[in-house]
């Protein structure tokens, strides 16, 4: 479907502080939007000021940081908007089982609620001025479960759940709707899920405990079977841009083999067959 064009080349995007965020900011950036990247801590936001970009101060598990985020870019740039890029999130690791409902309510607060949250404050501006665009960036998880990552595929799965339904209750809004499901990334990703990891999971008290540590050693350290299809984030900045400035952006963009494999699976492959595949993977991966 033929989408209108942004007349306010402004764009809001979440989680710049380093990968995919920063890497979409400093494209759009280059292609002449407006770009205000938000970030939680201080000196993330000072880097960010330093390359020259309007950075806004954001913590999406905040409602109150949301509503003087988005007060903030609608002063800095006249009460218009032209997009969003829902980037910001993390990934919680850990067998279900040993997952405390903090942890897992703390998933979702930031990958699914505040992303939401924030969306719904623009949208009334979207709609007022006539049309905007959104982009959510989910995973490949969020169409295939990752054992040992359930709970963070549970908040993309959701994700992508809310973003097919807000994009046919947006239709009439000359508002977009775009997911991005990028599989393995060369970002801080990995890294930050096992530090996660370690700070939430009881290690000593699960059967897991000694999966835990392989796991997040392969983490740090780059010995996950995925890491040779890992492209860098640029790669999934430029789907962000095609869905920004398209005049036919697409419902969803796969980004790595293992994310146009995955989508695929999902789509054709009987649930049996991927339990099997999973299996294979998780003995090969643990003993």
């Amino acid at each position: 479907m033929k989408a209108q064009p942004v007349q306010d080349r402004s764009v809001l995007v979440t989680g710049c502080s380093s990968g995919i965020g920063l890497a979409t900011a400093e494209l759009l950036r280059s292609r002449g939007w407006k770009v205000f990247p938000t970030a939680r801590k201080a000196a993330d936001l000072q880097t960010l000021g330093q390359a020259g970009f309007d950075a806004v101060e954001l913590d999406v598990a905040s409602s109150a940081s949301i509503c003087s985020a988005v007060d903030a870019v609608l002063k800095r740039n006249g009460g218009r908007l032209g997009a969003l890029v829902n980037n910001a999130g993390f990934g919680m690791p850990g067998a279900i089982e040993d997952l405390t409902r903090d942890a897992m309510r703390q998933q979702f607060e930031v990958n699914l609620f505040g992303l939401q949250e924030l969306t719904n404050r623009i949208i009334p501006v979207f709609r007022e001025q006539g049309g905007g665009r959104i982009v959510n960036v989910s995973s490949v998880v969020g169409r295939l479960s990752l054992p040992f990552m359930g709970i963070y595929s549970a908040s993309k799965f959701a994700l992508e759940a809310v973003s097919d339904v807000l994009r046919i209750e947006l239709s009439t809004a000359s508002i977009t709707i775009s997911l991005v499901e990028p599989g393995p990334i060369s970002t801080r990703f990995s890294t930050n899920c096992a530090e996660e990891g370690e700070i939430h999971l009881d290690a000593a008290r699960s059967r897991f405990g000694g999966n835990y540590r392989k796991f997040f050693e392969k983490r740090r350290e780059g010995g996950m079977s995925e890491d040779r299809f890992r492209l860098p984030p640029e790669a999934v900045a430029g789907k962000i841009r095609h869905a920004l400035e398209s005049p036919r952006p697409k419902i969803r963009y796969c980004v790595t083999l293992p994310a146009h494999l995955g989508s695929l699976a999902a789509r054709i492959m009987p649930a049996a067959w991927i339990d099997r595949a999973m299996i294979r993977q998780i003995h090969k991966r643990f003993g």
